[in-house]
């Protein structure tokens, strides 16, 4: 084994990144209190960030910070603030979610080393490319990908300069991260704003098939599939568990820095992997990686299953030998913590001390010793220019201490700032004391280039070109190809997830009709995204929808004008101006996740078009494992080809509050959950109607919530209206879809 590969540990506070560095992390990741996809983990304050990156650096361990949420228009300037703090640290690179993120650090911030956050939903070969040109240095994988999927996009990735993290132990998602809109539409916390409230752990009424936690998968680990994932040439190997302690921690880091030593040493494995059951786990699987998607993958509780293991492995059925064996797990436990706290005691992440004199006389230069430490390290640093009498405001301590405010960034603490060996009623230039702050800054931060303050400018609000709005219509199904005829309205056609390979059907489908605009879906793996790219390149059509970057970076090479589907999250003008910038998007939907206020804020770049939906069922996650095995059961026993291309089973799961949800199945697609109610929001047509081009309804047969299917003509005819003005319009809507809603509209994220 040749190449070193990265163990790229979590650190959720100050104590955990400690318990990495220690045990052997080459790199850790830690989120700031704002700004992170984890806002349950304590995190750090800005404080905190010098003293980690001395500490880590000091230990041959980089440090990557976590900005990976999207971001909101007002939230810029605070972001800005942090980003032009950062740039003059030692930051090994920031984790981004946001696409507007990309394009402001790009411009302004381009020291920064950025790496696209799993939350972006990186699964083909086209998202390599398209985070390439917009500026990743890095991709953190999809979790649900197999390992002939992460060898061949790793390979993509290296061809473009981009590195590859996967994820390798640690809590799994039911659902693709970045699509799940669960705690987001239930309750309102947003998985995109780091505050999932994890749905997927959530006790449900009894299925079918006896199980009370149907959508509770166990955790993720790679421990004994190293040889492949170095096969594979992935570069970093990343520990999930910023909210997990210490501890966790430790115990997980050690473990897989003495396997990935023996391997590298040996070309052998460890067999042993019992550090991990010791600690957190929901019992371990790693079956996304082996492409084996079977209902063990699930575990029905959500909680520790250590203790469990250890009694299930000891194989004692007596009460006595069970309680032997809890007191020997606990013990084993506790000396673990105890061998952590013994290493890390003396471990520091204090401001270090630094003590400024300065001397000089009449005719000498202004002299600024500089002692780091304890006299640990002592410069002696000199103006060019000599001190002479000064005729009024002559320098003195004041006016020094005045010069070297925050000085080095608030890194270090002054210990000591003496000018007793300065002569009286002495003047140099003043841009001598500046450059002699500048050279002891270089000193300070290891010669690195200061760079200055950016003010980043205000985005203007370009007005849309024409007045009237439009509306827009998606339908997924030829029988609801009358449609076209009762309206002027722009029609989409929902392209599915899985597609036959080498079949024509949905070619044919949009050659003979070609008013139909092609929808691209957000994941497209493998053959399904070649499959969609040969769609593309058949057909030819003058503009698309597109839900996923890797059909949209295709779309940009063709010359096909292409719009960013609802499920690209985006929520600032920034983002816009990636797209349009970077890939030539042609416009975008604003997220339904974000509120009329935060929507109302947005500055549309000029010639851009902006579109919302109005009227769609509200999927709350997708996910590539199947959610009927542990609801009302499949002869399968594990996931096969054939399964996303002819299951159409639909169920619903009701959690202990009473609410239903459906789960959806359609032939070519995922399996999918459903919110109980649809999206129904009129009121922005009003409120800001002046923004959108084009508002949207979705006429899909899915997620109905109540089973009632609305008259799609009928449907048609009162959005017309309403966007014509109808008074009586809105309330037809009402009685029309009985099952409702708008609140994220209303509360936003």
């Amino acid at each position: 084994m040749n190449k070193k590969i990265e163990l790229l540990a979590p650190g959720g506070d100050v104590e955990a990144i400690k318990a990495a560095v220690i045990a052997g992390a080459n790199a850790v990741y830690c989120g700031l209190v704002n700004f992170n996809a984890r806002n349950r983990a304590s995190n750090l304050s800005f404080d905190d960030l010098p003293g980690i990156l001395r500490l880590a650096h000091a230990h041959d361990c980089e440090v990557f910070l976590t900005l990976n949420v999207v971001i909101l228009e007002q939230e810029m300037a605070s972001l800005i603030k942090i980003l032009n703090k950062l740039v003059n640290t030692t930051i090994d690179g920031i984790i981004v979610q946001d696409l507007g993120v990309f394009n402001v650090v790009k411009k302004h911030f381009p020291t920064l080393n950025i790496h696209a956050s799993t939350q972006l939903t990186t699964h083909n070969e086209g998202q390599i490319k398209f985070l390439a040109k917009i500026g990743a240095t890095r991709v953190n994988l999809s979790r649900e990908l197999n390992i002939d999927e992460i060898k061949s996009l790793t390979s993509v990735a290296h061809q473009h300069d981009l590195l590859t993290e996967v994820f390798v132990h640690g809590a799994l998602c039911v659902a693709f991260s970045g699509q799940c809109y669960s705690s987001s539409v239930s309750v309102g916390n947003s998985g995109n704003r780091g505050s999932c409230s994890q749905a997927c752990r959530d006790e449900y009424e009894v299925t079918e098939t006896g199980n009370v936690y149907p959508l509770n998968l166990k955790d993720n680990s790679a421990y004994f599939d190293l040889p492949a994932l170095v096969d594979a040439q992935v570069d970093s190997l990343k520990v999930e568990g910023r909210i997990k302690n210490s501890h966790y921690v430790y115990t997980v880091v050690d473990t897989w820095r003495k396997q990935i030593d023996t391997f590298e040493k040996s070309g052998q494995l460890q067999n042993d992997d019992s550090n991990l059951h010791r600690v957190f786990n929901r019992g371990f699987t790693n079956s996304f990686l082996k492409g084996d998607l079977t209902k063990d993958m699930f575990i029905d509780s959500p909680r520790d299953y250590s203790l469990k293991h250890a009694i299930k492995e000891s194989k004692v059925v007596s009460l006595k030998d069970i309680e032997q064996v809890k007191k020997e797990h606990y013990q084993q436990k506790n000396s673990l913590g105890d061998e952590l706290a013994e290493k890390i005691k003396d471990l520091s992440i204090a401001k270090q001390s630094i003590s400024l004199f300065f001397t000089g006389k009449l005719n000498e230069p202004l002299t600024l010793t500089l002692i780091i430490g304890d006299n640990d390290k002592t410069h002696s640093l000199k103006t060019e220019s000599t001190l002479s009498s000064a005729q009024q405001l002559p320098i003195n301590q004041p006016a020094l201490e005045r010069s070297f405010k925050n000085f080095a960034f608030n890194h270090f603490d002054i210990n000591d700032f003496n000018c007793t060996g300065l002569g009286e009623n002495l003047i140099i230039p003043f841009k001598e004391i500046t450059t002699l702050k500048n050279q002891a800054t270089l000193l300070l931060t290891n010669s690195a280039k200061i760079v200055p303050h950016v003010n980043v400018p205000e985005l203007v609000k370009h007005k849309k070109r024409f007045d009237k709005l439009s509306l827009s219509i998606l339908i997924a199904d030829v029988k609801d190809m009358y449609l076209c005829d009762l309206t002027q309205a722009d029609v989409y056609f929902k392209l599915p997830e899985s597609l036959k390979k080498g079949c024509n059907k949905h070619i044919d489908i949009l050659l003979n009709n070609p008013r139909l605009i092609p929808w691209f879906p957000a994941v497209l793996i493998g053959k399904d995204y070649d499959e969609s790219v040969r769609i593309l390149e058949y057909v030819r059509p003058k503009r698309i929808v597109s839900n996923n970057t890797g059909i949209a970076y295709k779309a940009f090479e063709m010359g096909i004008e292409w719009i960013a589907g609802p499920f690209l999250n985006t929520t600032n003008s920034y983002a816009l101006l990636t797209l349009q910038e970077e890939l030539n998007c042609a416009g975008a939907f604003i997220s339904n996740e974000i509120n009329r206020v935060q929507i109302k804020k947005i500055a549309r770049p000029n010639n851009f078009k902006l579109l919302y939906s109005i009227y769609h069922p509200i999927l709350m996650m997708t996910s590539r494992q199947c959610f009927f095995q542990r609801t009302v059961g499949c002869e399968k026993t594990s996931i096969e080809d054939g399964c996303m291309l002819k299951c159409e089973k639909s169920t619903t799961i009701t959690n202990t509050n009473g609410v239903s949800f459906a789960v959806d199945k359609q032939k070519g697609g995922y399996p999918s959950i459903y919110n109980n109610e649809q999206f129904l929001n009129v009121d922005i047509v009003n409120d800001l109607g002046d923004l959108f081009d084009e508002f949207f309804i979705d006429l899909t047969d899915i997620g109905s919530g109540s089973k009632a299917e609305p008259d799609k003509a009928q449907l048609i005819t009162q959005f017309e209206n309403i966007l014509n003005g109808d008074e009586n319009a809105q309330q037809n809507l009402d009685q029309m879809v009985a099952l409702s809603t708008r609140n994220q509209y209303r509360k936003g994220l």
